[in-house]
């Protein structure tokens, strides 16, 4: 079958910084994947493409990248399953890291954001004569996170990331939820104190985004919010992102929908003087809003059968 590429390159030598477009049509056989056609472009038709990849097994993590606006292992990505009705597929570097040429992008941050969150473990009292030593079932949650092979897909996708580069990422905080979460680890105060500041676990959206890309199924996001779990159970309940998670919930308890007026004031406390700078910045916004009668009501009233919003609260918590 007939296919275009459409591949977004970047030649660092060119003297500008801009990307550009160049697509390539060539014949492949219906099981090719998109890897497999990327590699024909480069072996027969233009050998100045560049692009990364080692195992073309779905397990190094190095083909890693954008198909169609959303990242990919195209060794394991047929086209068949992404090319649309004109035969075309847009091929892309990944997002939210820089540039080297072409569809290779510079990982280092990628993994300074995977450092910093201590990725080792860090156990207390004297060393054991041979191994530490964890039971099975203490373990058995950490084998989905384990399985992350690296490959800065859910960070390429990450829509906080996109706008807050101070963000440690899905792929750091799911790094961090294994050391946190393994019984032979002995730091989690220190972590989730660390974590919980900004930039950290109280920074994630949950967009999804970050599950949706993973390959292998370790879900971030589902990481990121266990790790929020982790440090309001250990008292971490006086952060930012804590508040906002109480008053935005005691919100919709009470009237069965957000106040979106009182959610900022009373996440960042009404008579907080530390929060006088970040209710200011809030002002701008806010004048905006009301100049286009988008200002939240200041009177909140609850919904008609806010009861049956509060029985659900009711059961959930019954649960705990």
């Amino acid at each position: 079958m007939q296919v275009t590429l459409a591949v977004k390159r970047f030649d660092p030598e060119s003297g500008t910084n801009e990307q550009y477009d160049q697509e390539y049509t060539l014949e492949v056989e219906e099981y090719f994947t998109v890897l497999d056609a990327l590699l024909a472009v480069r072996d027969y038709e233009d050998p100045t493409l560049a692009l990364r990849c080692s195992c073309r097994a779905s397990i190094c993590g190095s083909c890693a990248m954008r198909v169609n606006g959303h990242a990919k292992l195209v060794c394991k990505t047929k086209l068949i399953n992404v090319i649309d009705e004109q035969g075309r597929v847009r091929v892309e570097p990944l997002g939210n890291m820089p540039f080297v040429k072409d569809l290779i992008v510079d990982m280092k941050p990628f993994w300074d954001k995977v450092r910093a969150v201590e990725p080792w473990l860090q156990p207390e009292g004297p060393e054991p004569e041979d191994e530490y030593i964890a039971p099975n079932d203490a373990m058995i949650h950490l084998t989905g996170v384990m399985g992350c092979i690296m490959c800065g897909a859910c960070v390429s996708d990450c829509t906080v990331l996109e706008v807050d580069p101070n963000f440690l990422g899905p792929a750091a905080l799911a790094k961090a939820y294994r050391f946190v979460g393994d019984p032979r680890d002995d730091a989690d105060e220190s972590r989730l104190k660390s974590l919980s500041a900004y930039g950290g676990i109280w920074d994630c959206t949950r967009c999804m985004e970050c599950v949706q890309a993973c390959p292998k199924g370790v879900a971030p996001m589902d990481r990121i919010m266990a790790l929020r779990d982790k440090a309001i159970s250990i008292g971490l309940d006086n952060t930012i992102g804590a508040r906002h998670t109480d008053v935005f919930t005691d919100s919709v308890k009470h009237s069965g929908r957000l106040n979106e007026f009182w959610l900022i004031p009373r996440t960042l406390g009404m008579f907080n003087p530390l929060s006088l700078p970040y209710l200011l910045r809030a002002v701008p916004v806010a004048w905006r809003a009301l100049r286009h009668r988008r200002l939240p009501p200041i009177l909140h009233k609850p919904i008609p059968g806010v009861q049956n919003v509060r029985r659900i609260f009711e059961r959930v918590e019954n649960r705990k």
